[in-house]
């Protein structure tokens, strides 16, 4: 058997500036927090599974120049839903990689939106299907390999 990703840990500068983003807008549930002298964390999910961690103990903003994580891809049922994540997101001011939804490369069916978090985390909430007729902003390359 092939290890299955269990959870996704992220390092951040401010714990209570990334749930504004992660907990009240992309909507996880905040399943526990805690604090250990002056680092902070907060597990987040959905119906009490763990999906991802949040640790405040970052010094600096995410470097997409340095080796570790390149994005987050966050997977939801359909192009609209997407829509409606990109619709919070931009009423909470959150800077986007590209305009609208995009197709994952020239003719595929899937894509979605590609932003970034507080600390400059690549995120992207995509779809499987529906995006045939989206643009493909990095024509033959995929589009989620660079932003």
């Amino acid at each position: 058997m092939t290890p299955r990703t269990g959870h996704i840990g992220l390092n951040v500068t401010d714990l209570d500036r990334s749930l504004g983003l992660y907990r009240d807008v992309l909507g996880f549930e905040v399943i526990g927090e805690g604090k250990e002298e002056d680092r902070r964390y907060a597990f987040l999910g959905e119906s009490g599974h763990l999906v991802l961690t949040l640790w405040q103990q970052a010094r600096g903003a995410y470097d997409s120049a340095r080796a570790g994580l390149h994005h987050l891809a966050l997977e939801v049922d359909s192009l609209d839903r997407v829509r409606e994540y990109e619709t919070a997101l931009r009423g909470h001011g959150v800077e986007f990689a590209h305009d609208g939804v995009v197709a994952h490369g020239e003719g595929a069916s899937s894509g979605g939106i590609f932003f970034h978090d507080p600390d400059g985390t690549r995120l992207e909430i995509y779809a499987p299907s529906g995006a045939e007729d989206a643009p493909a902003p990095s024509g033959s390359a995929p589009t989620c390999g660079f932003f």
